[in-house]
C-alpha cells in the first residue's frame, strides 16, 4: 500500500519520494489516517518503526490547511533529549520542504539568544526539550496560547529522566482545546496516568508488542571476562572490518576510557553522553554518520535520540541497569526494515541483568562462541621514586650485580667515587646468617666491627 492512499497531499509525497520513501511502515499506514482526522492518539511503537513520519506528515498537512498568519507556535513537539529534538526538527522540515511551514527547535546546553531571535521572527512549528521550553516561557520569549496540535514523542523516556513536572507545567500554558498525540515505547502504570489525563477518547494504536525488540535486529551475547572486553571489542571491529559501530557503556567515565583506549588500538573514535558540550556532541555524531569515526561511545543519553540511517552494529560493551532501555539501545539499528546486529558483552558480574532483559523480551538471548582473541596488554605500572618500598634497596641483588659486571667490563666503576674515596657503588650486602654471626661476635667482646679490605 503506497503513501498515496493515505490522504497525503501532494507537496508531501513530492518530499516521500525525495527520500526514497515509497510505502509506509505499519505505524504510519495505522496513524496518519486517525492524525488527519483530528483525533487525539496514544500510539506504541517501538524505535526505529518510523513513528516520527507518522506524526510529522499529518501534523503538517492539518497545519497547511489553515495559513493565517500567526508569530506563535500553532503545534509543539516536545522530546526528550537534545539529539532527538535536532533529528525530529531536521525531519520536519525535510518533509515540509514544499509548504510555507516554519520549524524551529530549542534544546538546552547551547545559547539562548539565537533561539530568541528565531521566535522572535515568528514560526509555525516548535520542536523543544521541556527544560529550555520553560525556559523561554519564563522569559516570555515564547508564547504558547495558539498551540493546536501537541506531540509528546518519547513519553515513556521523559518520564524515567524525571520530566513528567515539567511536562506538567507545560500543560498548563497550553489552549485547552487541542488535539493530543502521545507516542511511548512503553506502557508503564506511569504512562497510563499521563494518558488519561492528557488524552481525550485517544485512538490507542499498538503496532510492536510490549518492551519486544525489533524484529529486524539479530541478537546475540559473548560470554567474556570483564577485563578482556576491551580485547575482545578491537578483535571484532578489525576482524569484521566493521564501518559504523554503536557502543553502549553505563557510565561517561566509562565512555571516555572506552573511547580512548580503542584509539590507542587503531580505532577512530569518539564519545558521546551528557558531560560533552552540544557542539561536541553534535560534531561527534556528524562525523560519525559521515564515516569519518568507525565508532560512537555512547551513555543511555544517546540510546533513544540518535537516527542514523540503516546503521549494522549496535554493541552493549556494558548491559544497562534498567533492562527496558536493552529494547532502546539495541532499536537503534534494523531501522525502517533495514537489518542490524546487537552484539552484548556479557561477564558473569552480569548474568542478573541478562536476566532481567530476557524477561523483558520473553526470551533468552542467543550465546554465540567466543572468537579467539589477542588479550590486552596489562597496564604499565607508573615508576614513583618517592612511593618505592625502601627495603626493595637490599632486596634486588641481580640488578646490583649487572650494574656491577657492566662497571667491570668497561674497566672502571659505574659511579664517580665519594670524597674520602669511598665509591658510590654499594658494597655487597651480608646475608641474614652473616649479620646474625657478626652480632653474636660483636656481643661475644669484640671493640670494633670487621671491615671489608
Amino acid at each position: 500500500m503506497p503513501f498515496t492512499t493515505l490522504g497525503l497531499m501532494p507537496e508531501l509525497i513530492r518530499a516521500l519520494a525525495d527520500r526514497k520513501y515509497v510505502e509506509p511502515t505499519p505505524v504510519q499506514s495505522k496513524v496518519i489516517p486517525e492524525i488527519l482526522a483530528g483525533h487525539d492518539i496514544l500510539a506504541g511503537s517501538q524505535t526505529g518503526t518510523g513513528k516520527t513520519a507518522g506524526f510529522t506528515l499529518p501534523l503538517l498537512q492539518r497545519l497547511s490547511a489553515n495559513t493565517q498568519p500567526s508569530r506563535a507556535p500553532r503545534a509543539l513537539v516536545l522530546v526528550p533529549p537534545r539529539e532527538l529534538a535536532a533529528q525530529v526538527a531536521d525531519s520536519v522540515k525535510a518533509y515540509g520542504k514544499y509548504l510555507r511551514l516554519r520549524t524551529a527547535v530549542i534544546f538546552g546546553g547551547v545559547s539562548i539568544n539565537p533561539q530568541i531571535d528565531t521566535l522572535r521572527r515568528g514560526i509555525d512549528i516548535l520542536v523543544a526539550t521541556p527544560g529550555r521550553l520553560l525556559d523561554h516561557a519564563e522569559q516570555r520569549t515564547v508564547d504558547l496560547s495558539r498551540i493546536e496540535i501537541l506531540v509528546l514523542d518519547e513519553a515513556d523516556r521523559m518520564l524515567d529522566m524525571g520530566f513528567i513536572r515539567d511536562i506538567r507545567r507545560v500543560l498548563k500554558l497550553l489552549p485547552s482545546r487541542r488535539q493530543n498525540l502521545m507516542f511511548s515505547a512503553t506502557y508503564s502504570n506511569d504512562i497510563r496516568e499521563l494518558a488519561q489525563s492528557l488524552l481525550r477518547n485517544p485512538v490507542e494504536i499498538e503496532v510492536a508488542r510490549r518492551n519486544t525488540a525489533v524484529e529486524s535486529v539479530e541478537q546475540h551475547i559473548y560470554r567474556v571476562r570483564k577485563d578482556d572486553k576491551r580485547a575482545l571489542l578491537t578483535h571484532l571491529i578489525h576482524d569484521g572490518d566493521w564501518s559504523q559501530v554503536l557502543v553502549f557503556t553505563r557510565t561517561k567515565h566509562g565512555a571516555n576510557r572506552l573511547t580512548k583506549q580503542l584509539m590507542q588500538d587503531g580505532i577512530e573514535a569518539a564519545a558521546i553522553h551528557g558531560n560533552k558540550s552540544q557542539n561536541a556532541r553534535t560534531q561527534a555524531l556528524a562525523d560519525f554518520k559521515a564515516y569519518k569515526i568507525r565508532v560512537l561511545v555512547a551513555t543511555e543519553v544517546a540510546s533513544r535520540g540518535l537516527d542514523i540511517k540503516e546503521l549494522p552494529f549496535v554493541v552493549n560493551f556494558e548491559l544497562p541497569n534498567v533492562s527496558e532501555d536493552y529494547v532502546h539501545r539495541i532499536g537503534r539499528t534494523g531501522r525502517a526494515g533495514a537489518t542490524g546486529v546487537a552484539v552484548s558483552l556479557v561477564s558473569d558480574d552480569e548474568q542478573g541483568l541478562l536476566k532481567d532483559i530476557e524477561k523483558v523480551l520473553r526470551k533468552p538471548v542467543p550465546v554465540a562462541p567466543t572468537p579467539k582473541f589477542a588479550p590486552a596488554p596489562p597496564p604499565v605500572p607508573e615508576h614513583n621514586e618517592r612511593h618505592r618500598d625502601p627495603r626493595a634497596v637490599t632486596r634486588n641483588p641481580p640488578q646490583r650485580a649487572r650494574g656491577q659486571q657492566h662497571a667491570h667490563q668497561r674497566g672502571g666503576h659505574a659511579n664517580a667515587a665519594r670524597p674520602g674515596g669511598q665509591s658510590q657503588e654499594a658494597a655487597p650486602q651480608p646475608s641474614g646468617s652473616q649479620r646474625r654471626k657478626r652480632r653474636r661476635r660483636q656481643g661475644a667482646g669484640h671493640s670494633h666491627s670487621q671491615h671489608r679490605s
